[in-house]
């Protein structure tokens, strides 16, 4: 602070001095001599003097190296064809820093101009002239400034010169002797374009360019640099990326629509699953115009939202609703990508999957085999039925009348399964599927994939069991198809209700079944038999069709009614919404026919009770409601 206040001073001492000369003479002795007059002067220059220093610096001018510009440099600039590059060239030469923004552009207009040059170099590249340009180059490539070396190795990489290339090896040479010294900006450059080369002097200057930004990631600064780098991020440590992800929410405003579609997909293919720059980027997206939504955009950032599985309602409602005028000119790849991305999500637009509906009806010949067969999956698992379903499902059922027998075993389980949500299953769909060829295809692969078709192949079965009854004639094998055991842990919902239901019996073993599985792929919460009283009775002897071993031997006591209660988890409902998933609306139609009577206890309301004496409450009353409704029936 004092040695700025004594050179201001010394400034204005000296200013003084000079136009008004009179005063010196009237100033005292000490101050107007001729040492302080002269010292006065002298602090004019630019020099600092710092108080904890003995001595003083000199500030010097950063312009003073900069090279005149030369008419080589105008021509460079407004070049259009890389002839006019040579010509400029071979009349003016130059420098090697010229050389390098000449080899530059020209790789940039040579590129612009011929379009298949990366699939079959012409033989330009061993004109003269351009050779004269890189022979140049090369003998002066450490005079070269950093931001050009870095885009002549690009341009030579662009031109697929050989590594033996003794050209090539200087400026790779030179840029690894310079790494330290390169900024964020070329080190994510070099970064971006060498990931994907395989010659060992490019991995060892990408592996190196990394290393330096592991060391000195703060200093990244632009939007650009971060999106490049997370898109390579399988070349990254851990540790880097997660670097890369905090800086990118600390950029997220200034990151545009196509940067984020770029960072989301590139998160999506790394299965990295970030919440809080997930958050942050729908956010600003949301900001974006309607302009930036383009429907590549869109695309994209449903495919790694349900990749991710990451929902963001307020985002899928604007892509749903930009998207919607667009369906008519879509393609049928883009309309089952998308909707197979929605599925994924469990998110339902009810006027946007009815646009896909008659886009299917109106444009069927278009859609393949297989892409019909995920429009299917996706509606069955989000249970949607389109209003105009009779002109939709003839369609669909005169594509897979001839190819559905050719699919593959796997693929046609779950198309064959997901009709039968659909309630579009026809026997002669069914019956192949339960034979034990069929099902002996089915054992491939590991444990939980075989486990999962085994519960669909039952879910088939009884779907031709109860909606096509007597369309077999002979019954599917029960050899074949045996009940799976459970062993997977018990939720809190399931041990609180299983609690509650013992108690509802008042500890009655044989009153009560808990945990039930049933021959129709379906579990039981808690199963009871209730008189026409609503009370509990012993159903131990009790003829019990839908178990394996099919229970005893009594009929059903007249006037009694067998219950089935069913526990709906969150994941059995969509995405924000109380609609339970087409799997579990096919679970209590099968149960329904099956002659249960269903009690329905969902999460959100099951959570809300405190005590014993609320959860018997309420049983009781969910009881009574639900045999009142099949006594309306």
């Amino acid at each position: 602070m004092a040695s700025r206040l004594f050179g201001r001073y010394a400034r204005l001492l000296s200013r003084v001095s000079s136009q008004a000369p009179f005063a010196a003479a009237r100033l005292p002795p000490p101050v107007a001599g001729p040492a302080a007059v002269q010292r006065a002067q002298g602090l004019q220059w630019n020099t600092e003097r710092l108080m904890c220093e003995g001595r003083t610096i000199t500030k010097e001018n950063p312009y003073l190296d900069f090279p005149a510009r030369t008419q080589l440099d105008d021509l460079l600039e407004k070049a259009e064809e890389p002839e006019s590059i040579l010509l400029a060239w071979a009349e003016h030469g130059g420098n090697s820093q010229q050389a390098a923004n000449a080899l530059i552009k020209w790789t940039q207009l040579v590129l612009k101009t011929n379009s298949k040059f990366n699939e079959q170099p012409p033989d330009v590249i061993n004109n003269p002239r351009l050779l004269d340009i890189i022979n140049t180059l090369s003998r002066e490539v450490n005079t070269v400034w950093n931001s050009s070396l870095v885009n002549v190795l690009r341009a030579l990489w662009s031109l697929r010169i050989t590594n033996k290339d003794s050209v090539l090896t200087s400026v790779q040479t030179e840029v690894l002797w310079r790494v330290r010294r390169l900024s964020s900006k070329h080190l994510g450059f070099l970064v971006d374009w060498g990931a994907n080369r395989k010659a060992p002097q490019d991995v060892a200057l990408v592996n190196a360019a990394l290393k330096q930004l592991e060391l000195r990631w703060t200093e990244i600064a632009d939007a650009k640099t971060v999106t490049a780098l997370i898109s390579k991020g399988y070349r990254m440590s851990p540790a880097l990326m997660d670097r890369l992800e905090d800086k990118a929410l600390e950029l997220a405003e200034s990151i545009s629509a196509e940067e984020i579609r770029k960072v989301c997909v590139s998160l999506a293919a790394q299965s990295r699953r970030s919440v809080p720059l997930l958050r942050a980027l729908s956010y600003h997206l949301m900001q974006k115009p309607s302009s930036e939504f383009t429907t590549p955009l869109i695309l994209d950032m449903a495919f790694a939202y349900g990749k991710l599985n990451f929902n963001h309602s307020q985002l899928f409602q604007r892509m749903a609703s930009e998207l919607l005028p667009r369906v008519p000119e879509l393609s049928s790849t883009d309309i089952t990508r998308f909707a197979k991305s929605l599925g994924f999500l469990k998110w339902l637009h009810m006027p946007l999957f009815e646009a896909f509906s008659e886009h299917y009806t109106t444009n069927s010949e278009a859609y393949s085999t297989l892409q019909l067969c995920n429009l299917l999956m996706t509606l069955a698992r989000l249970g949607f039925t389109p209003s105009k379903g009779e002109e939709f499902y003839t369609k669909v059922h005169s594509a897979l009348e001839d190819s559905l027998s050719g699919l593959r075993p796997f693929l046609q389980t779950d198309v064959v399964w997901s009709l039968c949500v659909l309630q579009q299953a026809k026997p002669h769909y069914l019956i192949p599927l339960t034979e034990q060829s069929h099902v002996t295809k089915l054992t491939e692969g590991s444990t939980a994939r075989v486990d999962n078709y085994h519960l669909k192949l039952l879910h088939i079965a009884a779907t031709l069991q109860l909606e096509h009854p007597g369309s077999s004639d002979s019954p599917y094998s029960q050899s074949a198809l045996s009940v799976p055991v459970r062993s997977s842990p018990l939720s809190p919902l399931q041990n609180s209700l299983r609690e509650a239901l013992q108690s509802l019996v008042g500890g009655t073993t044989e009153a009560v079944r808990t945990g039930v599985d049933t021959v129709y792929g379906w579990t039981l919460e808690g199963e009871l038999v209730v008189d026409c009283d609503n009370k509990p009775v012993d159903m131990s002897q009790l003829k019990a069709p839908h178990l394996p071993r099919g229970g005893g031997n009594q009929p059903l006591p007249a006037g009694a009614r067998r219950l089935a209660v069913l526990a709906w988890e969150f994941p059995n409902f969509g995405s924000k919404s109380k609609d339970l998933l087409g799997r579990f609306v096919m679970m209590k139609r099968h149960l329904q026919l099956a002659g249960f009577i269903t009690v329905e206890v969902p999460y959100y309301e099951w959570l809300e009770l405190k005590t014993d004496w609320q959860k018997l409450a309420y049983l009781k009353d969910k009881i009574g409601k639900a045999v009142a409704e099949d006594m309306a029936k």
